[in-house]
């Protein structure tokens, strides 16, 4: 084979190669879901997560646990629970035991974004114990007999933490896609979205609550109305 002949099929092989590579990178789509994966992966790594939480109540001490190995309506979990409560209808990602004075009373999973526990993922008022788990809020009684007095979706993707605003007696949903406040019984009182997920800080201030989405914009949202006060 002579030097030009070689030449020019490497000069072939090389066209060829770049087209294939900018006809794939013209044909695949940008996966958005990966980036939010992506987005919400890095905001729970930074969560000063554990295996549990504790919260002392009049009920005695009240223990928050990560269960993501436990299995619904079986007799082989290492840590068995006196009831189990599953809150959506779709696969679960999130599994949370609530623990009485060392007693395992509830075993509750949902669905949506995955959550561990940490300091917001539940608190507890009067006989009620106010938790966050997957896309859900739910509310249950620490008073015998133990069960799921409400539950909601309180976020489309994944709900962070619940938190409360003594003056005011307001429950707030920290919600990867949208800042929510709750009635005592559980119904939606109003619902604010960013222009982009509330995957950084979220505080509540003096005079309003303060979010932050992944772009680092500030976001400042009235406790009465959800209104937006500063952007």
């Amino acid at each position: 084979m002579t030097r030009e002949r070689l030449e020019g099929l490497l000069s072939t092989h090389s066209g060829r190669s770049a087209m294939a590579e900018t006809d794939q990178s013209q044909m695949a789509p940008h996966n958005v879901f990966s980036d939010q994966s992506l987005m919400h992966n890095m905001f729970v790594n930074r969560l000063k997560i554990s295996n549990q939480m504790e919260i002392p109540t009049s009920y005695g001490l009240v223990a928050i646990v990560n269960e993501p190995t436990y299995s619904f309506n079986s007799a082989d979990n290492a840590r068995p629970y006196t009831l189990d409560i599953i809150l959506s209808s779709e696969r679960i990602t999130s599994i949370h035991g609530v623990r009485l004075n060392g007693d395992g009373i509830l075993a509750v999973g949902a669905g949506g974004g995955c959550t561990s526990v940490h300091k917001n993922s539940a608190l507890a008022l009067g006989d009620k114990l106010y938790l966050a788990v997957g896309d859900h809020v739910a509310c249950f009684s620490l008073e015998p007999p133990f069960r799921k007095l409400w539950s909601i979706q309180a976020d489309s993707a994944t709900c962070f933490g619940i938190h409360l605003q003594n003056e005011r007696g307001a429950l707030y949903s920290h919600g990867e896609l949208a800042i929510t406040r709750l009635s005592p019984d559980g119904s939606i009182i109003w619902q604010v979205y960013g222009a982009d997920i509330f995957s950084e800080e979220f505080r509540l201030m003096p005079g309003y609550i303060e979010a932050i989405d992944f772009n680092k914009s500030v976001y400042r949202f009235d406790y009465m109305t959800g209104e937006l006060l500063h952007c």
